[in-house]
């Protein structure tokens, strides 16, 4: 017999069955003894036989089976629709397509006398009949400790409402290993099993067990199928055949079906229901777009939990009492395990075994030993054994990438940065990914932004170990990521001092940006990305470190993230120290001083920039050390000491001079305007500063053009030329927001409000420095509270 054949019998077949449910389910001896009295005797091994579909059934076969329940509905008072009395008195003609095993127009008509009679069932009176009457309560127990998922479990609840009144509703909840996809489910189960009156199906698919192979639909509907009150020997050997009697006696209920830890939807697809009134909950580590896209099933996405939901499990599990003693341990216990559901049970089953224990000794086995934390007697909570089950069914291609995503130094990741660790093409990089995310032993929560969290990043780790192209994968990692922020940095500030990559290595990918506005949207992304490769770098990629650090520069500086930009430059300091290198420690001293700078930290300034100084010095850079010598300009005014800071400036100018570089000059002659504002010559501040302005503007150096502008108008607001500050200000203002600088539009608009307050604008000038004191607040700088104390009643 052809697969067809096969088929095309076993659907046959289960139609005998539907019309069987319809008439009563009579026994196969009580369908045996009503053929003897109706003059059709029917051998008990036939109609088992036949039922089972080890044979086709002859037409005379079908004439006595279907006469037969016929008889037992009207002996038993089961009233039966008129179209299913007619099956009795067909003839010959009607069943010669069977010979061909063509049983289309037959089973469309058991189907339709089948739907009736278990309609007008329904409509009167619900299982009568023992055999088809069974209500299943299979669900497991729910957990006892159960937190979060709120938005989750809300839109599961609303599909109840929407949805099963006019089709069968499936959902399709998907997670990595270890996020508690079977514990949320069971949970809402529970909740919702009144509003499924004729009960609940469960089964565990093991779609990603360690069992050698998952469970068969066959095995599964024959389960379904015992539970529902099929005898065993009523039972069709083949999946078709069993589909439809499951379906057929699932007509008119209200059933909730939960499928747990499927492997993919042809797993699924047989033991979907076919008829208003139920609702299907699947469970997969995949994500199962074939259900979503042909069935119509909602996607039901678990993350990892949250900060606040982590702390309430383990409240839950622990007490709360044991909880808030130790709240430092639990923070650690929290943050170690990732949020993953499982990781925290692991470690509150050790707590609760070994009550005496403090939770600082479970938090540090956590730092110390990691996954080792997680392991356990019982493979199901051994967070290694349950990786592995989903890492086991990858090809080669995508299991190679996931183990060198180990490497990555987490926070996402794009694909330029998984193809460089792959050494790959953009394209084959992107169709593993999307492998890896289907599995989801990666999450995808923006566009092109891929996530591995914390505990599968180790375990990855862990298998890339032994990996013979680790320091090459991390070498073409770094260089993308250097490469990347270098582009990035000279779009946000294309006037800086140039400093010479290494060469890219072979199948290092590159992104490219087309403006401000994409640099500073992928700077913004890596910002932690970028912070944790630079310390990756300095354990044996010292270049790659100072790089770094120097190519983020601008980007820390205009946001205001100083205390990062410092630990950075002390990296990069000691990296340019291992490699001999004086100009990156010249130019991480200077950097690092300026960090320093914006948070007040005078001594500490002071002494990386005279390091800095001497440094350039030795190597006779003369714009390097004109830099310098500006910021102890700076410094010095900072302090207080504008007649030193003068000094500093004007010798920062005869060095710039020596060097022939036109923009340092109109730095320094700025900077000399801006302290001599503070000694009182106004009138030769305001000829310096727009000398400034002119220079920057032919050099088009939109930064410095900002500070000029500032300058000019700090000058004319002293010259008691109101009007002429405001417009200077307006303009150094528009130029701030261009480059992103929130520092110094803080301060421009502090100097804007002084100008507005002098003219008796004082509501205005009050809105302005409230801005001011917002940006300075965001940027947690301490001239916050100097410029709030501007709106007290009697400033100035």
């Amino acid at each position: 017999m052809t697969q067809d054949s096969r088929r095309a019998l076993d659907a046959f077949v289960g139609e005998l069955h539907r019309l069987r449910g319809c008439a009563g389910a009579p026994s196969l001896n009580q369908i045996t003894s009503t053929s003897a009295t109706i003059g059709q005797p029917l051998a008990r091994s036939t109609v088992s036989d036949k039922l089972n579909a080890k044979s086709l059934p002859e037409w005379d076969f079908v004439v006595a089976f279907v006469r037969a329940c016929l008889a037992h509905a009207e002996h038993t008072g089961h009233p039966v629709p008129d179209d299913l009395a007619d099956l009795a008195r067909w003839d010959t003609a009607h069943w010669e397509l069977l010979s061909s095993i063509d049983a289309q127009r037959t089973t469309d008509r058991l189907t339709v006398a089948a739907q009736n009679e278990v309609r007008r069932r329904q409509a009167s009176t619900r299982h009568q009949d023992p055999d088809t009457g069974v209500v299943p309560h299979q669900l497991p127990a729910p957990t006892p400790h159960f937190a979060g998922r709120l938005e989750q479990l809300a839109g599961l609840t609303d599909l109840i409402t929407t949805g099963t009144a006019t089709g069968i509703v499936i959902a399709a909840v998907s997670g990595t290993a270890g996020v508690g996809k079977t514990t949320f489910a069971v949970h809402w189960a529970h909740r919702v099993a009144d509003q499924f009156p004729d009960g609940q199906l469960y089964v565990n698919l093991r779609g990603f067990d360690s069992v050698p192979a998952q469970v068969d639909p066959v095995d599964a509907l024959r389960g379904f199928l015992e539970t529902l009150g099929v005898p065993v020997e009523r039972i069709p050997t083949g999946l078709a055949a069993q589909t439809g009697l499951y379906r057929s006696l699932l007509i008119g209920r209200r059933i909730l079906v939960l499928l747990d830890n499927a492997r993919d939807a042809d797993q699924v697809r047989p033991l979907l229901p076919g008829s208003p009134g139920c609702l299907v909950l699947v469970t997969s580590r995949q994500r199962l777009t074939g259900l979503v896209a042909v069935e119509g099933a909602r996607p039901i996405a678990l993350d990892l939990l949250s900060g606040p939901e982590a702390w309430d499990l383990l409240s839950l599990r622990l007490g709360t009492r044991r909880v808030a003693q130790e709240p430092d341990a639990v923070a650690r216990i929290v943050s170690a395990s990732a949020g993953l559901p499982l990781a925290l049970a692991v470690v509150a089953a050790r707590a609760q075994t070994f009550p005496a224990f403090p939770l600082e000794h479970l938090a540090e086995e956590l730092d110390n030993a990691r996954l080792d934390g997680f392991a356990g007697a019982d493979p199901a909570m051994d967070l290694r054994f349950v990786f592995s089950w989903s890492c086991r069914k990858l090809d080669a291609g995508p299991a190679r990438l996931f183990r060198l995503l180990g490497l990555h130094p987490g926070g996402g990741f794009g694909v330029h940065a998984a193809a460089s660790l792959s050494g790959q093409t953009l394209a084959e990089t992107q169709r593993q990914l999307a492998v890896l995310s289907h599995a989801n032993l990666v999450s995808e929560p923006s566009p092109g932004r891929f996530v591995m969290h914390d505990l599968l990043r180790a375990y990855a780790a862990e298998l890339g170990e032994e990996s013979v192209d680790r320091d090459a994968a991390l070498g073409r990692m770094l260089d993308h990521y250097l490469q990347a922020v270098h582009h990035a940095d000279l779009v946000l500030y294309p006037h800086r001092d140039a400093i010479t990559l290494p060469p890219i290595a072979e199948g290092v990918s590159v992104p490219s940006f087309g403006g401000r506005e994409q640099a500073w949207a992928w700077l913004s992304a890596e910002h932690q990305v970028l912070l944790d490769g630079i310390e990756l770098a300095a354990g044996g990629f010292d270049t790659h470190a100072w790089q770094l650090a120097w190519s983020m520069t601008t980007y820390l500086d205009r946001i205001g993230a100083w205390a990062e930009q410092g630990r950075v430059q002390e990296i990069a300091v000691a990296a340019g120290v291992r490699l001999g290198h004086r100009d990156a420690q010249a130019r991480a001293r200077r950097n690092w001083a300026v960090a320093c700078l914006r948070r007040k930290q005078y001594p500490e300034a002071g002494e990386h920039l005279r390091v800095a100084l001497a440094l350039y010095d030795e190597l006779g850079d003369q714009v390097g050390a004109a830099r310098t010598v500006l910021n102890l300009g700076i410094l010095a005014e900072q302090q207080g000491e504008y007649a030193e800071a003068l000094g500093f400036a004007q010798g920062a100018f005869e060095r710039f001079s020596v060097a022939g570089l036109v923009s340092g000059q109109a730095n320094a002659l700025n900077n000399i305007g801006w302290y001599q504002i503070q000694l009182g010559d106004h009138a030769s501040a305001l000829v310096n500063c727009r000398r400034a302005l002119g220079l920057q503007q032919a050099s088009g150096n939109v930064y410095w053009q900002a500070h000029a502008w500032d300058s000019v108008g700090f000058a004319h607001h002293h010259l008691g030329e109101y009007g002429e500050a405001v417009r200077c200000f307006g303009k150094a203002l528009e130029l701030w927001r261009e480059s992103g600088e929130r520092y110094f539009e803080a301060t421009t608009l502090t100097h804007l409000g002084d100008s507005l307050g002098a003219v008796g604008e004082v509501d205005e000038a009050r809105g302005v420095w409230l801005r001011a004191a917002d940006v300075l607040d965001e940027l947690g700088h301490p001239d916050a509270g100097g410029v709030r104390g501007r709106l007290h009643p009697g400033w100035g």
